[in-house]
């Protein structure tokens, strides 16, 4: 997939320019965007801040972190039951 020339910080500015009441066509034509790009992005990250936006991104990082470990702990439970059933 390939990577926007914008930031994420960069693209909540752009958004938030759009909700102080600049008019969409002239924002676009101003950034260098598509329309629809800019829906896209409202979609996505409307009403949102730079700070959340962190908070987001170290919340995905963690809960990666912890499936990680669940699939590990699930793995290693499901090892140690096929040994002690083997044993009976």
């Amino acid at each position: 997939m390939r990577k926007s020339r914008y930031s994420e910080s960069q693209i909540i500015q752009i958004l938030n320019e759009g909700e102080s009441g600049m008019p969409i066509g002239d924002l676009c034509r101003e950034h260098g965007i598509s329309r629809s790009a800019y829906y896209k992005w409202k979609a996505k990250y409307g009403g949102m801040n730079v700070n959340e936006l962190k908070h987001l991104r170290e919340l995905e990082t963690e809960n990666c972190r912890l499936k990680q470990m669940y699939a590990e702990l699930s793995l290693d439970h499901k090892i140690l039951k096929d040994i002690v059933s083997k044993k009976l």
